[in-house]
C-alpha cells in the first residue's frame, strides 16, 4: 500500500505556497494604482527645466520664478555682496557643504562652490528648517545680519551666497542644477 500522507502534506504545501504567492499578486495589483498615483504629473514634468532671461535684473535685485512648484530665486549680486560672501571663513558655516546640484556631493560651501558666475547667484528659495520661503535682504529693506534672506517663521538667516548662517536650518539653501545658455539667459533643470 503506498504512503498517501507524504503525498498529501506535499500537495497541502503545494496549495499553500500557491495561495499565498496569489494573494500576493493581489495585494500588488490592488496597491498599484495608489503608487502609480505618486509619479509626477505631465505638469509637473514640464516644468522640469526652464529658460530665463535675466537682462532686466539690475545689481542688488532679485526676481523670483517658479521652478518644479518651488520659488526659485535669481539674484544678481553686488560687487559688496560677493566680497562679503567670499570673506567668510568656512568654519564659521553650520553647513560646511555647498548642496549644489551642479558639483559633488562632498564639494565645501565656499562662494565659488555656490555660483556659476560671481554676480548672479540661483537658488531654490526653500527654507532647509520647514519648507518656508525666506525674506530677501535689500538695502531698501534690510533681512537678518548676513545680508541674505531671512525665514521669518524661525529666523534662519542666510547670508549673501545662501548659506545657513543663523538659526534652526540644517542647511544650505540648494542650488539647483542650472546653466547658462548664453550671457543673458539661464536653463534651470
Amino acid at each position: 500500500m503506498a504512503d498517501t500522507t507524504h503525498d498529501a502534506g506535499t500537495r497541502r504545501d503545494f496549495l499553500y505556497v500557491a495561495s499565498g504567492a496569489m494573494g500576493a499578486v493581489g495585494v500588488a495589483a490592488a496597491a498599484w494604482p495608489f503608487i502609480d498615483q505618486m509619479n509626477h504629473s505631465a505638469a509637473a514634468l514640464a516644468l522640469a527645466s526652464t529658460e530665463i532671461d535675466i537682462t532686466s535684473i539690475q545689481p542688488g535685485q532679485q526676481i523670483v520664478y517658479k521652478w518644479r512648484g518651488h520659488p526659485l530665486f535669481v539674484r544678481r549680486r553686488t560687487p559688496k555682496e560677493i566680497a562679503d560672501a567670499k570673506a567668510v571663513n568656512l568654519a564659521d558655516l553650520p553647513d560646511p557643504l555647498a548642496r549644489n546640484a551642479n558639483l559633488p556631493d562632498s564639494a565645501p560651501a565656499t562662494d565659488a562652490n555656490r555660483e556659476i558666475h560671481p554676480e548672479w547667484l540661483v537658488l531654490v528659495g526653500v527654507c532647509t528648517h520647514l519648507g518656508c520661503t525666506p525674506t530677501v535682504s535689500t538695502p531698501q529693506s534690510p533681512q537678518g545680519e548676513y545680508g541674505g534672506w531671512l525665514c521669518h517663521c524661525h529666523g534662519s538667516q542666510y547670508d549673501t551666497a545662501g548659506r545657513i548662517r543663523k538659526g534652526p536650518a540644517p542647511q544650505n539653501l540648494a542650488v539647483p542644477p542650472y546653466s547658462f545658455l548664453t550671457p543673458t539667459r539661464i536653463k534651470v533643470g
